[in-house]
Order: structure tokens, then sequence, then C-alpha cells
């Protein structure tokens, strides 16, 4: 009779370990069926939407909150080559590299390529800055650049087309403050004054001078005390429309048979959705062909469609270029990296 129970148990355990309910393998060796890995949702689904494509797995890891878009074949109706860097203000900083020119007074220090910026920074993005140039064996600033508070560069306040007659022009500036990103104009005056303003000043070159900006014109000022900032113009896109202020900011004469501004060129550009900091390069000047570049007025209507409520056109031309991990994105138009002045830079907090 104990055998007959005992095996009467046996067969009731194999009965139990079979039932349709038990999720255990009949095997040792063999596991349960793993539920198939969901991908990861694609945290900015409106550009995406807007035909940019996610190529950020091409250029290695990346910190979480970047992210790298490739355009579509067409950006306001031109055949475009451009990409957008999109970095999460709440995961992602952004800094400037410049050379140190406080008083556009030059200095000996040496221009550097986005490559060399990276080499030295290991920051996953870096983008060309504001305006620069080089005179005398010396290297000035044109445009602003602020880093940790300190002012390394300012716009130039003046402009003239026969060295008589010159014009007081404020000029574009993209800054952060109290952590609010902004763009907006700036002068700096001959008393060492550096103001802010919230529109620019409406010179125009078939029109006499305005006076020169101040503490109240165009408007009442702030000091100009920010934490981070890069200027060059013009401001494309401030309170949530498109303004491209280059006529008021004066940056080419009224004579001047290429207004570059309304000419399609390689392009650079940086802007604020409230949530995001977007950087844009577009490709340009035939590096592929029938890719011309844009006008600021394109570039402007891009970065309003990308969500940006204020945005900065940055240096273009040659200077254009940005690295994801050191790799270039496009084909920079005078067939290598150009050493700048300035230089944005996105990484981890």
């Amino acid at each position: 009779m104990k055998i007959r129970q005992i095996y009467l148990l046996l067969a009731l355990i194999g009965v139990a370990c079979s039932s349709k309910g038990n999720t255990t393998p009949e095997w040792p060796w063999e596991t349960p069926d793993k539920p198939a890995e969901e991908k990861p949702a694609e945290p900015n689904p409106g550009i995406v939407k807007a035909g940019w494509t996610n190529v950020s797995a091409s250029y290695s890891t990346l910190p979480e909150g970047i992210q790298i878009y490739k355009s579509p074949a067409t950006l306001e109706g031109v055949k475009a080559i451009a990409y957008i860097a999109v970095a999460d203000v709440e995961k992602i900083t952004w800094d400037v590299w410049s050379i140190d020119d406080p008083e556009t007074q030059g200095t000996t220090q040496s221009l550097k390529t986005p490559a060399q910026v990276y080499s030295d920074t290991k920051a996953p993005v870096v983008v060309n800055g504001g305006y620069f140039f080089s005179e005398g064996g010396k290297q000035y600033n044109a445009s602003v650049a602020v880093s940790g508070g300190k002012v390394y560069g300012v716009n130039l306040n003046y402009a003239s087309e026969d060295w008589v007659t010159y014009y007081y022009p404020t000029r574009g500036v993209f800054y952060e403050k109290n952590g609010t990103l902004a763009a907006g104009w700036t002068y700096y005056t001959t008393a060492h004054q550096h103001y802010l303003y919230g529109s620019p000043a409406q010179n125009a070159w078939d029109k006499s001078p305005l006076q020169a900006p101040d503490a109240n014109f165009p408007e009442k000022a702030s000091n100009f005390e920010v934490s981070t900032a890069i200027g060059a113009g013009p401001v494309l896109v401030h309170g949530g429309k498109v303004v491209n202020s280059w006529k008021a900011e004066m940056f080419y004469g009224n004579g001047s048979d290429d207004k570059m501004p309304e000419a399609r060129h390689p392009r650079t550009a940086i802007g604020s959705t409230g949530s995001c900091l977007v950087l844009f390069v577009c490709e340009g000047r035939g590096m592929t062909e029938g890719v011309a570049g844009l006008t600021t007025g394109e570039v402007a209507s891009v970065m309003k469609s990308l969500g940006c409520t204020e945005a900065l056109n940055l240096d273009g031309g040659g200077s254009s270029c940005l690295l994801v991990n050191g790799k270039s994105t496009i084909q920079e138009s005078d067939g290598h990296q150009r050493a700048v002045g300035s230089a944005i830079i996105l990484r981890k907090k």
C-alpha cells in the first residue's frame, strides 16, 4: 500500500507541474519567451513630424538630453542639407569658448577650429559662434562672448560706408540670465556701459544716423549682466515672432551688390523653445550639388517652425560648422574647418 500511495502522489505532482497556468519550463535549460523590448519614445515628436530625421545613433553615444536631427531634402522650398542639435535644458548646459578681447582692442591669442575646441573640451556638441576678424597680427572679437559671467567680447558699436558718416546700431545677442534663454540687442558705449534692449534702434542706410544708444534709447535699457551669451546677428526670432532685423542692425551697406542676409549661404543659428536649446547649421555654396544654403529670412522661418520663440543668426559662410562627438555634420564651404574667434559647446550638467 505504501508503494502505491507514493506512485499516486508522484502522479498528482506531475499533473500540477504541467498545468496550463504554470510558467516554469519543463526542462531546466529552457527559458520562457521574453517580451520584445520597446524602443524609447522619440523625445521631440514635433520635429520628426516636421520631416526631420533623428540621426543621433550615427554619432556614437551622446549624453541623455541631446538629440541630433537631419533636415528633410528641402527647407522653405529650397534644396537643403541641415542639422540641428536639440538639448533639454534640464539635463544639458551650454557654454562659450572665446578669445579674450573684451574691449575690441585685439589679442595675440590664437583662433581655434571647432575641432580644436572639441579636443580641448571633449564637449559632445561644438558649433561656431560670433563674428571676428584679424588685423596687424592680432585677433579681434566683433561679437558678444560671455562665459561664467566674464565678458570676452562685445558687439561692434558703429557702422560706416565712407568712414565719414557713422551709425551706431544695436546688434543681436543670445543669452542666459537667471536660467532664462532669450535673444535681444546690445550696445557697448564709449563710457564702457553695456546695455541690453528688447528691440533694436531703427537705423537704416538711406536715413540720417540716429543718436547713439544709451540707458533710455532706443528704449529703456537694462544692464547687460548675464551668465552666458553669444553675439552676432541678426536676431531672427523674438517673443515668438520672426523679426530678422538685419536692416536695423546694419550689416551691409545700402549700395552693396550682395546683401549677404538676402543671399543663400551656409548658416549657423542658435535658438530656444523654452524647454530646449536648438543649434542649427546648414550646408551651402555648392559643396553638395544644388545646395546653395539659406537666407537669414529662411533660417528664421525654419527656427520658428522648430518651435523656437527666440533665435539668433551666428557667423556663417566658411565658419559654419557643427561637430557631434568631434564628427562633422556638414561639408564646410572652405573645404576644411575655419579657425574662429568663439564657439558654443553643449555638455551634461
